[in-house]
This record gives structure tokens, sequence and C-alpha cells, in this order.
């Protein structure tokens, strides 16, 4: 992803859309406004975006509502909501079904430069497999979608080169002469809290070694022939998680 972000500003509040857009806009970033649900629809139907900044109570359509929306048109796309006023019910709602966080106005401005950052930082995905034409259709698949990928076909590959740069892993369970499961164990000596999904083409035999690998912390399990969307699905849960846990830092 750039450093520079497509961001969609949504309030009826014009002067606040005007004013925040402003400074995104000086800080190098592509900003577009709304100031309803339904316009904001219309924009998001023209063209993606990186993140949705979005008044937590407008009329007509609240941002609960419009996240709901926004993930038929744009899957996955990431939107924080703002609010002036307690609204516990709609947060709490909002958090649930998928909302990043839920921040006050007005809105700390650092903080939301510092989330911006670690937005764009490019997501580099590492493809443990042995087998190289699998490897390469699913890095070709994963890379359209923006994603940085490095493949590993060596199952002993020192777990440092396995993990150099990766922010997730995707690992064959059932590897050649070494278990997927071996692998993950020396990843988790010294990357407890990596993201790792399993991957198998083996659902029943590999049943046992996949159970042991999900007790040693792996995310999920996911199975070949891949369903692509699920994947896409799955990345975007423990994207949101580690976003959630930026803006909350920050």
């Amino acid at each position: 992803m750039s450093d520079r972000l497509r961001i969609l500003i949504v309030d009826d509040d014009r002067n606040m859309t005007h004013t925040l857009a402003d400074i995104l806009a000086l800080k190098g970033h592509e900003t577009a406004e709304a100031a309803s649900g339904p316009q904001a629809m219309e924009q998001a139907r023209a063209r993606t975006f990186d993140l949705v900044l979005s008044d937590i109570r407008m009329p007509g359509m609240n941002g609960v509502e419009l996240h709901r929306e926004l993930c038929r048109v744009q899957p996955g796309v990431p939107l924080v909501l703002m609010t002036a006023y307690a609204s516990e019910e709609l947060t709490r709602q909002g958090l649930e079904e998928g909302v990043i966080a839920a921040v006050d106005k007005p809105l700390n401005l650092q903080r939301l430069l510092d989330f911006l950052g670690r937005l764009a930082e490019s997501r580099t995905i590492t493809v443990v497999d042995d087998d190289p034409a699998f490897c390469q259709t699913l890095g070709d698949i994963l890379e359209r979608r923006g994603f940085r990928v490095v493949t590993i076909t060596d199952p002993y590959a020192d777990v440092e080169h396995i993990v150099d740069q990766a922010q997730i892993i995707l690992l064959d369970i059932k590897l050649n002469h070494i278990g997927g499961e071996d692998v993950l164990r020396r990843i988790r000596a010294r990357y407890p809290d990596l993201p790792v999904l399993l991957v198998t083409g083996y659902r029943q035999e590999m049943a046992t070694a996949i159970q042991r690998a999900l007790e040693l912390g792996a995310y999920v399990c996911l199975y070949k022939p891949l369903d692509i969307p699920e994947l896409l699905r799955t990345l975007a849960q423990v994207r949101l998680g580690e976003l959630r846990s930026a803006i909350e830092k920050g």
C-alpha cells in the first residue's frame, strides 16, 4: 500500500469534513467528503478507499448502518466512527460488526496520523509450502490485492528467514520430510504473537496435527483448494485486530 491513503470523511458537519480533509491533504493523503451515508455510498460505488472516517450519528443513515452498506460494496475497508456524544449501544454494535474503533471529537490529530502511518505500511505475507506451483498461484492472487508476498518452499529454512518482514504467515501443515507443526513450534518459540494461518489439502489425514497446531496458537486452518474469498475475509479479520490495537495504543 502507498503512503498516500485514499480517505473518505463522512459527517453532516461540513466545516468538520472540510477542516479534516484539508489537514489530511497537507499530510499527503487523498481525501473525499460526504455529508451523509447515502452520499458516502455514491462515492464508494465510484472509487475505492483505504479508510473511512464517519460520524456515528447522522440523519437518515448512522455510521454503523453505513459500515454495513460499505461492507457489501468494499468488503474489508477499515472504518473508524467519530462521535461527540456518548452512544454506547451504537458503538457496541459497530465494534461487534467490524468497525475498527470509535473515537471522540474533537479528534486527537497526532493519534490519528500515527494510525494512518500504521495503516499505510505494506502488508507482507510469507507463504511456506513445498509446492512451487501453489506458491506462485497464491502469490499472484495476493499481490493483485495489494499484498507483498514472499514464498518459501524449503521447510528447513531458518526461522529468521521465514519471518523476515512478515506480518502474516501461511503455513502448509504437511511439508515434505518435516511437518508444518514443527515449523510452527520453531516460529512460536521466538515469535509467540505472529499470526500463522495453516493450509492443507489433507483434512482427515492431518486432523490430529491440525488440532495440535491450533493449540499452539495457529489462527485458523484453511483447506485446499483454497476458497479465496474465505482467505481474504480471514486476512481482513487479522488486520482488523491489528488496527484496533494500533489505534488503541496510539
